[in-house]
């Protein structure tokens, strides 16, 4: 074998090694509608992400593909936009196995704290109600409003490097009908009389950032995820960033 066959060879090996080494993301997706271009920016900039930090993303619409032997495949879950109902009866059985036995990661966004009875048929996941602090939804501002998030927890890995008060723009705010504080641990919370739109919808004390360190499989909540102009944002996308990489165990 000459020099030339020698060489081609072993960047061959290398790359296939490299290949094997990178991390595996699924990305649950909710495409299209009044969340749709927060989930194309932020799908676009997941791509480039994953590039710079060996990790590749697998991306899914609904759970049917779902199953235990599925997400084994699988180190971290983001689960982007997407609601806790609908999920097949072996999706939610294979989640809840994948992050009580820390298989892997989660990071959730906006639309997974939708709990509630939505729809006949779709009754609460009352596992992933606890998951996220026992809350269910009960309103949102329906104008969309700008709003200042203040960091709680600094020393937090997801908060690694993030402003201590981050501008929020044109974001929904969900409130649920009480705080998941003293059942998860607060990163951040939302200052509510910093909202530009006039509203008296109020939650009082309003976490929009959280971790449950009951379970696992390491996990962070994100309330935010409307509006594309938060992947414009060096605070937010500094955030993700730390998210999945901790989710990943980095």
């Amino acid at each position: 074998m000459n020099i030339k066959a020698i060489t081609a060879t072993v960047v061959l090996l290398a790359a296939a090694a490299c290949t094997s080494g990178e991390d595996k993301v699924l990305v649950l997706t909710e495409r299209g509608g009044q969340h749709g271009p927060f989930t194309d920016a932020a799908l676009e900039w997941l791509a480039q992400h994953g590039q710079e930090n060996g990790y590749t993303i697998t991306e899914i619409n609904n759970t049917d593909p779902i199953t235990q032997e599925y997400l084994e495949g699988f180190d971290a879950i983001i689960q982007l936009d997407y609601p806790p109902f609908g999920w097949t009866e072996e999706a939610m059985k294979a989640f809840q196995k994948y992050m009580e036995d820390g298989k892997g990661g989660w990071v959730g966004f906006h639309h997974a704290s939708l709990i509630g009875n939505f729809r006949e048929g779709w009754p609460v996941w009352e596992w992933f109600r606890q998951f996220m602090g026992g809350i269910t939804y009960q309103n949102y501002i329906a104008e969309l409003t700008d709003g200042t998030m203040h960091v709680e927890t600094p020393g937090h890995p997801v908060m690694k490097g993030v402003s201590p008060e981050v501008l929020i723009e044109d974001d929904e705010f969900y409130i649920f009908d009480r705080s998941p504080r003293g059942k998860v641990r607060v990163l951040a919370t939302v200052d509510e009389d910093s909202y530009t739109a006039q509203t008296p919808v109020r939650m009082g004390d309003h976490p929009v950032v959280w971790t449950n360190e009951d379970i696992k499989g390491r996990n962070v909540y994100i309330l935010m995820g409307h509006s594309p102009k938060l992947l414009q944002s060096e605070d937010f996308t500094k955030m993700f960033s730390n998210s999945i990489l901790w989710s990943l165990e980095r």
